[in-house]
């Protein structure tokens, strides 16, 4: 038995006669080929590479010596490379076919700026090396600097934070500082989110040591605004609010504004989270709107690499009333046209929150994202923002008449749908993802926002041609049909995965988490 039917249970049907194929001797299907675990593939103990045990060396490790076996697999190198060649066939990739996650823009990274992400100067270098000799390094975050301001229209930005939620993290910090410099951090705890923002959202102001209100959305799936007067009304302990615009809804909150100039007056900051701001690149500049704080993905906007924990970048840009606060370090332009990393908090930096990170930030993902806003240009980028929009609103035309939007109108970057078409039939919103599976996608990001029931949501990115489009939303629209037909097969899809459908529930409370080889059969003495 393998980890793969005992650690991760599966649907009792066979795979291969409920895919109505024969079942095959190796286990393979077609070009995809059956692999177990690599300690499953392991024999004898044998191994690739044979040494002879060393000899005349002294042991310095002490009595540290391992001595048991490392119970390594013993693999020769074309049996190797073959187990990890064969699992990457069953990773999903932004360069196999379009991801339709909504919130997670995951779109393609153009090969450029992986070239320039490698160049020596930018690669090799390393933090602790002397300023003067990493001129070009600073420089260029000094010019990514500009164009994240020219972009928002902030006037400071924090660039050493490291994803979206350190972004977070950094705004809602600075924003403490700027309460504590009024002398209002004790008496200002309240912090309002609104029921549609990111989960990080209300997670980083509790972090911060905040309160947290919740706002709930109106039938437009958009702030509402009379209980957002009513909370304003009924408390003086307001430290500020984090929105997302636009929100998770996929929609733009036209009343941003106003809900700014309500939240300054009643003396808070406005957190704006600024995941979504590739749908409205060089439309729309948050500074215009009354914003104080805004992180911005560089995954998301700016195509850097996305997933697997990282590596990421989540500048901060802040507005005149908290620039004073930002993290060190930070570049600065000296008079002679040099630059350097204001690194300790006292001069231009006497009010800084202090520091987030050991060093600056990353270095790779500032190298790309520059090089990304480079080869558009500025009118470029404000077409990558029009594109993403456009593309999202053909994906809602296009499937509107089969499934159900949860809102009426025009989307902005990611379409979202709820349950409604599915009325009773037992047919659930899991199922439709686990079809989509069997058609060669990987499934939209689903039950989010919780606003919407039964939600889908669905973000087909600026990159992804019109035929690209069409050949997803007619496997979509498919996948739709059947399930409101009630189509029971669902319930078991998907059928040609590698894997059926798992007990999730139970795979989440009892992982298998550790291999261990089966145990030996005794054999009689006699």
């Amino acid at each position: 038995m393998t980890m793969n039917s005992t650690g991760r249970p599966t649907a009792p049907t066979d795979i291969a006669a409920a895919a109505g194929a024969p079942e095959t001797v190796s286990g393979s299907r077609g070009l995809l080929q059956h692999e177990p675990l690599i300690f499953e593939t392991d024999r004898w103990g044998k191994t690739g590479v044979d040494l002879p045990a060393p000899r005349g060396r002294e042991d310095r490790l002490g009595g540290l010596a391992r001595k048991s076996a490392v119970d390594l697999p013993g693999l020769s190198e074309p049996q190797a490379v073959r187990h990890y060649v064969r699992l990457s066939q069953r990773n999903y990739a932004i360069d196999l076919g379009l991801f339709p996650l909504g919130s997670c823009t995951m779109k393609h990274n153009p090969r450029l700026n992986e070239r320039m992400a490698r160049l020596p100067g930018f690669a090799d270098i390393h933090p602790m090396q002397p300023q003067s000799t990493v001129q070009g390094a600073l420089g260029l975050i000094d010019e990514l600097a500009g164009w994240l301001k020219t972009l928002t229209g902030m006037p400071a930005v924090a660039m050493s934070p490291k994803a979206g939620a350190h972004g977070e993290l950094c705004g809602m910090l600075a924003i403490r500082k700027a309460l504590e410099v009024r002398g209002e951090l004790e008496t200002r705890r309240r912090v309002l989110v609104p029921a549609s923002a990111h989960g990080t959202n209300p997670a980083t102001a509790i972090q911060c040591g905040f309160t947290v209100d919740e706002i709930g959305a109106g039938k437009d799936g958009l702030v509402d605004m009379e209980a957002l007067r009513v909370k304003l009304e009924e408390t003086d302990d307001i430290a500020g609010i984090m929105l997302t615009n636009p929100n998770t809804c996929g929609l733009f909150e036209r009343d941003i504004r106003e809900i700014a100039d309500l939240i300054h007056e009643a003396g808070g900051y406005f957190y704006c989270d600024g995941a979504n701001f590739n749908a409205i690149m060089g439309r729309v500049r948050p500074g215009d709107l009354g914003i104080d704080a805004m992180h911005i993905n560089l995954h998301k906007t700016f195509s850097t690499p996305h997933g697997g924990g990282g590596p990421g970048s989540g500048p901060t840009v802040l507005s005149d009333a908290l620039a004073a606060f930002a993290p060190v370090p930070f570049v600065s332009q000296e008079e002679d046209g040099g630059f350097m990393l204001v690194e300790e908090d006292r001069r231009e930096a006497a009010h800084s929150f202090g520091r987030m990170v050991a060093f600056h930030g990353q270095m790779g993902m500032f190298v790309r994202a520059l090089s990304y806003m480079l080869s558009h240009g500025a009118d470029g980028l404000k077409q990558a923002g029009e594109d993403a929009v456009l593309n999202a609103n053909y994906v809602q035309a296009r499937l509107k008449e089969v499934m159900s939007p949860a809102f009426d109108g025009f989307c902005m970057h990611e379409a979202l749908f709820s349950d409604d078409f599915l009325g009773d039939n037992g047919i659930e919103t899991v199922d439709i993802a686990k079809g989509l599976l069997d058609e060669g996608y990987h499934p939209m990001t689903m039950y989010f926002p919780l606003v919407v029931h039964g939600a889908m949501l669905l973000e087909p990115t600026e990159t992804e041609s019109r035929a690209e489009l069409d050949r997803f939303c007619d496997a979509l629209a498919d996948v739709a049909r059947r399930a409101k037909a009630g189509d029971e097969t669902l319930k078991g899809a998907p059928y040609l995965a590698p894997l059926r459908r798992l007990d999730e529930t139970r795979a989440a409370r009892k992982p298998v988490l550790k291999w261990s080889p089966p145990a030996r059969e005794s054999v009689a003495a006699e």
